[in-house]
């Protein structure tokens, strides 16, 4: 089942990005469809949090997707290398988002092993936000577009995680944000099998 709109503007970007958990992130690049279950997230809490990109209010260029109504994408480059993806929650002009830090990959995976330059599937083909986004052809021109459309969605098939599974901890490479690093707004799962 498609994850409509509504699904995305709820108030509470911390809740939406540990629900997010369990969920299928799906594109359909150059006419291919690659997905996975989202393994891992990071909740970014808009102007009052000094990790995220419009901690402040800030507004640039790059940023100004996060001011977007819920239910869009938003996909920057780190460090001039990695495309990295997010979803962009709450209302419009509340800049929050999750970023996607990990999945477990479930459709066209040969296609996932080709972008990636692997092989086989191994446990951290698809942990790491760049890792993520190399291995779904998610790139910048990416950004800001609706969640409801044909080239990037979420579907909820249904999986359940039991809540003690879920993994609750500090974000990653964030420590120039004081004390807002230290916020338990990441959220990840272990021990998914991995099968072709």
């Amino acid at each position: 089942m498609l994850l409509p709109a509504s699904y995305y503007q709820r108030k509470n970007v911390v809740a939406i990005a540990r629900d997010l958990i369990g969920k299928t992130l799906v594109t359909r690049i150059n006419n291919k469809i690659t997905a996975g279950i989202i393994t891992e997230t990071e909740a970014y809490a808009g102007v009052i949090d000094k990790a995220a990109h419009s901690y402040g209010g800030r507004r640039t260029k790059r940023t100004e997707t996060m001011y977007s109504e819920g239910g869009v994408s938003y996909v920057y480059l780190c460090y001039g290398i990695h495309h990295l993806f997010n979803i962009v929650t709450n209302s419009k002009d509340v800049p929050e988002a999750v970023l996607i830090r990990a999945i477990h990959p479930t459709r066209g995976i040969p296609e996932i092993l080709k972008r990636r330059n692997a092989k086989s599937l191994t446990k951290n083909l698809c942990v790491g936000p760049g890792k993520v986004s190399a291995a779904l052809g998610i790139r910048t021109n990416h950004d800001n577009i609706s969640l409801m459309g044909k080239t990037i969605w979420l579907e909820d098939e249904g999986i359940k995680i039991n809540p003690k599974k879920i993994h609750v901890g500090p974000r990653i490479g964030i420590d120039y944000a004081g004390e807002d690093a230290l916020l338990p707004y990441r959220f990840w799962i272990d021990n998914i099998e991995w099968k072709m």
